[in-house]
């Protein structure tokens, strides 16, 4: 992002309106989706569970748990040699509410 960009953000945006626009942005892409999707049928699991799944490479997984992390989307917990991933649902449903609110803020007069 250019500086002039974070500038007007920073001037424009509530801080609650920008975690909203970076968790959507983590959801953004198919295949974050499809990690989401299946770590929320299971209780955790490591990076390869969800290669083997989505027949992906490793490093291309890799790159979209950390960015589902980094939104507060997934959680990670070191397990010995391996990291498990978990969904965090209640972040899921903070995301929900507040397209839930921007929704009825701007369609309650339709």
């Amino acid at each position: 992002m250019t500086e002039s960009l974070r500038q007007t953000d920073a001037r424009c945006c509530a801080p609650d309106s920008r975690a909203v626009a970076a968790r959507l942005a983590a959801l953004s892409h198919p295949a974050r989706i499809e990690i989401l999707k299946h770590l929320s049928a299971r209780n955790s699991c490591c990076c390869r569970e969800v290669v083997d799944h989505l027949d992906l490479a490793q490093s291309t997984v890799s790159q979209h748990l950390k960015i589902l992390v980094e939104a507060g989307l997934v959680r990670f917990a070191p397990d010995r040699q391996r990291s498990r991933y978990e969904v965090d649902r209640a972040a899921l449903a903070d995301v929900s509410a507040s397209v839930t609110a921007l929704v009825n803020s701007c369609c309650s007069g339709r």
